[in-house]
């Protein structure tokens, strides 16, 4: 039987500044494919390149990268400002309708950095542009210097809730993850349950309550070392059966 698909959610770019393209990191696609078991599909951040019932039919299940551009805040309600950074409008218009057409039918989902921000956004959250300048609050942000290795190094604890789906799935209420996001939960949407903080109180897990599907999402980067790391593991290895199980339950209505 053939591997399920899983869609990488993909960002634009411009190669040497000038050629435009759309591209997914190799950690995301080697996480899908080693450890999820799947097969990885880099999608398109357009909707005209990849419109939404097309992607629902192509795809047994989405993973929503991380990338530089933030969710605009005019889809939460705000106003943009400096602070906020850089958009990118076609990943808005692609990514937060497709979160909420999975979360309606049960279809996988797993949002990683910028997909966790996404996937509070898109279920009627809001985001706070630059988590470094709250009260409080620790610098979130990845290194602006070093090997990838100390880019992504292990910095802070995430704390579980107690016997939610997070702590049931790693065996722990307490792990450690990298960090490397600026931006935040600001209020949770009325169906995003955050199973998991960081130290300083930053949302670092969630989950949406009553979904009929796979929607766990993380704010830290758990594609990397995902082969060997046992936060990452575990985590990868649930999304991919979740994704066999809507596959073979699709196969199934066509057979």
């Amino acid at each position: 039987m053939a591997r399920p698909v899983i869609g990488i959610i993909g960002n634009s770019y411009l190669i040497n500044d000038q050629y435009p393209a759309h591209a997914a990191g190799q950690m995301n696609a080697d996480a899908v494919a080693k450890v999820s078991d799947c097969l990885p599909l880099i999608i398109p951040a357009n909707p005209e390149a990849a419109p939404l019932n097309d992607l629902l039919d192509a795809c047994d299940g989405f993973l929503f990268t991380g990338g530089r551009p933030n969710v605009h805040p005019e889809e939460y309600g705000e106003i943009a400002t400096v602070a906020h950074g850089e958009f990118d409008r076609d990943r808005d218009r692609l990514a937060l309708p497709l979160i909420r057409a999975c979360v309606s039918r049960g279809q996988p989902i797993f949002g990683i950095c910028r997909g966790f921000q996404e996937v509070n956004v898109a279920m009627g959250g809001s985001l706070y542009p630059e988590i470094r300048d709250l009260p409080g609050r620790e610098n979130h942000r990845m290194p602006p210097d070093g090997t990838l290795e100390e880019k992504f190094e292990l910095r802070h604890k995430v704390t579980f809730s107690q016997g939610g789906p997070f702590h049931q799935l790693l065996g722990a209420t307490e792990v450690m993850t990298n960090t490397l996001h600026g931006q935040g939960i600001k209020q949770a949407g009325p169906r995003i349950v955050i199973d998991g903080h960081a130290p300083d109180g930053t949302p670092e897990a969630a989950y949406i309550a009553d979904a009929p599907g796979f929607t766990l999402s993380v704010q830290w980067h758990p594609e990397w070392n995902a082969d060997a790391d046992p936060v990452s593991r575990p985590l990868f290895q649930a999304f991919g059966d979740a994704c066999r199980t809507w596959c073979a339950g699709a196969l199934r209505k066509t057979a």
